[in-house]
């Protein structure tokens, strides 16, 4: 068996690992990342979904815009098939199917291998937890002003703006005036309002600007000016490649595309430090230990290289997991580590749901100026409306594919011609078919589309654990129950309705409610900090082992998206891991001073 030894050891590439990673490098602290998918855009796996290639990258030169161009396609099905495309929860090796669950009720998981995880096709919505949601719930032990440095300085990093105000932004924003909503201005939400999306994509470049629109798949012309690739056009191209993995705008270096998933923003910096490097395509199997019962340590990983079928292991100082709500628990259970009843529990997901509505092109005439919404014009998540204490509301409009799965056939089961809706403010409810469906697509380009972010609190009923009665190459697979609690329930049910009644003032003239199954995409504190966690991060039941993913969040962050509050912690958590086992830190970032 081959063994190697660093000072840290994090499993998980994803959205939060490498945000932690690049703080310890920053610290001067060697950190391995182990991630089980592949490396996109990297020369060290030129194919990475039909050969091995290389074992591990830490070089900034590495990281390849040409191949980033070759290999996101941008192509809905190409990219977003989770059986067989490149954007999966699977191995590198696209011959394999993808790795298995056992989720026991109606639900979809909705994640990702790779690096950068689910960030790979992320809407890269940036906006902070909701302030109630840390300092008025009992859940957090640390105070919401813990946070606002690190958010302060992903803000800076990434960086975090305002998204840009296109027709369907502006069609639901006259919605929610005429509502009786407020614009809320700012980082930190208290009351409900509002406002452009906080996202991590630069502003559209000026000459795009002037020239009228965005790209479509990279290859369209500008005018008289050429195509929309870099360097004639910088920033964002407002074309919604978002969840297709957002490789815009053409052309760029990997570190210059629009959209900053975390392979693209965070992984480069890290590796920018010396001391960071990721080995892809190794799944971790056992975190390793030392000690018995009131005195165990973790001291390093087991690993399973998915390509060669062999097993290795890295020896460390500390361990970090940031695998993932669902990954994280399963390793940590499947290792036989301590469980004091939470580890594993308490998973929310932000219940989501979906309301579109459809418009007249008279009414669109004069409301924003042109007779089509446009789904794909901007990003596709650029406006929202937040509620503290029941969660969120925002444009969320899909590809033309997603949308007839997401919002007109992933109801909970019943048909829309079963369904009665006297009294309510929808006018179709649950799942289409036939010439309805078929019908409500034809109007794809009148139509707009949101979704509710539910407040769902945490339970210790939901969440990971593991089938013993079903095993992969990797152990016994993870077991993933979720159910909304009645209370959650009214919640959802409340921001459908703020929804539906957005759309109508904006004059739509249809309104189809999708009272979706369980989606599991924002998942969340399945390894709360506080339960499983101390205030640092670290286990509170195993030494040197700390967890750095949306797992360690101690709730749903009041129905925010959660990537801005997991990698704020992150960052949190390894100036903790250096202050406790590598000399302290000299300049905190979460020092008010």
């Amino acid at each position: 068996m081959r063994e190697r030894d660093t000072d840290v050891v994090v499993v998980g590439a994803g959205g939060d690992g490498p945000a932690l990673a690049w703080r310890l490098g920053q610290l001067g602290v060697d950190v391995t990342i182990l991630e089980a998918g592949p490396f996109y855009g990297n020369e060290e796996w030129p194919a990475p979904n039909d050969a091995p290639g290389g074992e591990a990258s830490g070089d900034p030169d590495d990281l390849s815009g040409t191949l980033y161009d070759e290999q996101f396609t941008a192509r809905e099905g190409e990219m977003n098939d989770p059986v067989t495309g490149k954007l999966r929860w699977g191995p590198a090796d696209d011959d394999r199917p993808p790795w298995q669950r056992t989720v026991p009720q109606q639900a979809l998981i909705a994640q990702l291998s790779g690096v950068g995880g689910t960030t790979q096709h992320y809407y890269a919505n940036h906006p902070r937890a909701f302030v109630p949601a840390v300092n008025d719930q009992p859940h957090w032990p640390i105070d919401y002003a813990d946070l606002v440095p690190y958010y302060q300085l992903l803000e800076d990093t990434h960086p975090v703006k305002p998204a840009p105000t296109t027709p369907k932004a502006e069609a639901f924003f006259e919605g929610a005036r005429r509502a009786g909503y407020d614009r809320n201005d700012g980082f930190n939400v208290t009351e409900a309002g509002y406002r452009p999306f906080p996202n991590a994509i630069p502003q559209p470049d000026e000459r795009l600007r002037r020239d009228g629109g965005g790209a479509g798949d990279g290859d369209e012309t500008s005018g008289d000016d050429g195509p929309y690739r870099y360097p004639d056009f910088e920033g964002d191209t407002l074309a919604m490649h978002e969840h297709q993995g957002g490789p815009h705008p053409r052309d760029a270096p990997f570190r210059e595309r629009a959209r900053r998933s975390s392979n693209v923003s965070l992984v480069p910096r890290a590796f920018d430090t010396g001391h960071v490097e990721i080995r892809p395509n190794a799944f971790a199997t056992e975190v390793l230990t030392a000690g018995g019962p009131g005195s165990i340590e973790a001291t390093g990983v087991e690993f399973r290289d998915t390509w060669a079928g062999t097993t290795e292991r890295v020896h460390a100082d500390v361990v970090v997991l940031a695998a993932g709500c669902v990954e994280t628990p399963r390793l940590w259970l499947n290792s036989g580590l301590p469980d004091d009843g939470w580890v594993g529990r308490g998973l929310t997901t932000h219940w989501f749901d979906f309301v579109a509505g459809t418009f007249d092109p008279d009414t669109l005439e004069e409301l924003i100026g042109q007779r089509a919404i446009e789904p794909h014009q901007g990003q596709a998540a650029g406006s929202r409306l937040d509620v503290p204490g029941v969660g969120g509301i925002a444009v969320n409009t899909f590809a033309p594919g997603i949308t007839a799965m997401a919002t007109y056939a992933a109801g909970k089961g019943e048909w829309a011609f079963d369904r009665d809706t006297a009294g309510e403010p929808w006018d179709t409810c649950g799942r289409l078919s036939g010439r309805e469906l078929k019908e409500q697509m034809a109007d794809y380009r009148r139509t707009l589309t949101l979704i509710c972010h539910t407040d769902d609190r945490p339970r210790k009923d939901n969440g990971v654990s593991v089938d013993e009665s079903t095993e992969d190459e990797h152990g016994p697979v993870p077991l993933v129950e979720w159910e909304p609690h009645p209370d959650d329930d009214e919640r959802r049910d409340e921001l459908a309705r703020r929804g539906a009644e957005v759309l109508r003032e904006a004059g739509a003239e249809h309104v189809h409610r999708t009272d979706a199954a369980p989606i599991l995409l924002h998942m969340q504190s399945s390894m709360a900090i506080g339960k499983v966690l101390d205030t640092g991060g670290e286990a509170k039941n195993v030494d040197r082992l700390f967890v750095a993913d949306h797992s360690a969040l101690a709730n749903g962050v009041g129905g925010a998206n959660p990537t801005h509050t997991g990698q704020a912690l992150a960052l949190r958590t390894a100036e903790h891991a250096a202050e406790r086992y590598f000399g302290g830190v000299d300049d905190p970032v979460g020092d008010p001073t």
